[in-house]
């Protein structure tokens, strides 16, 4: 039995990334509104990415003010070195020494989804493994020249210009962008969000 467009429930973006927007139009799904919360993201003392990336999203998914049949979905995105949780850098400076520290070495990129409807809460998290070729410092300063680094978990974006940097990816790619799509569709529907309403 289809579902008509009408009966959808409202779809909150809790984040202002323009590529979770992107992201979701591939899925033909356009959120009815954005509402980006405002919480405080700094890792607690000797929390691990994984858990820390998980929690950021549930709290930002808790943090919309949404109708109780209103579907909220947020995600967060962190790269990892080890245990080090390398986030959005404060400036170029910051951007260079995440670079730095990720040039020639394989790290990790999860992103967390969660998505919220009245006290029901569905999560995901999804892990890619990553590898960046040995930067030059004519490469780094090019790169950082174009400003791509910003809002950038890491300092970076696979599918901007950093995406030369990146020979080897193990997992999602959508994810390491910034919203895993395989993972999101099915939290999607489990909630009750019906995808591709267009089709016959």
């Amino acid at each position: 039995m289809s579902v008509s467009p009408a009966a959808a429930p409202r779809l909150i973006l809790g984040s202002a990334s323009p590529r979770r927007r992107d992201l979701l139009a591939q899925l033909g799904v356009a959120a009815n509104d954005i509402r980006p919360p405002e919480i405080d993201e700094t890792p607690g003392k000797s929390e691990l990415p994984r858990p820390y990336c998980a929690r950021m999203a549930l709290e930002k998914a808790q943090a919309v003010n949404a109708d109780a049949d209103d579907i909220v979905l947020a995600a967060d995105t962190t790269v990892a070195l080890g245990r080090r949780i390398l986030g959005k850098p404060a400036d170029a400076g910051e951007a260079a020494q995440f670079l730095r520290a990720l040039s020639g070495r394989r790290h990790r990129v999860i992103t967390a989804v969660a998505l919220r409807r009245g006290g029901r809460v569905w999560r995901r998290d999804v892990l890619s493994y990553v590898r960046m070729k040995r930067l030059s410092e004519e490469e780094l300063t090019g790169y950082l020249a174009t400003g791509d680094w910003r809002g950038k978990a890491g300092g970076y974006g696979i599918q901007g210009p950093a995406g030369a940097f990146i020979p080897w990816l193990s997992g999602s790619f959508t994810g390491v962008v910034g919203l895993p799509l395989a993972e999101t569709a099915g939290l999607l529907q489990a909630a009750g969000y019906p995808l591709w309403r267009g089709a016959t």
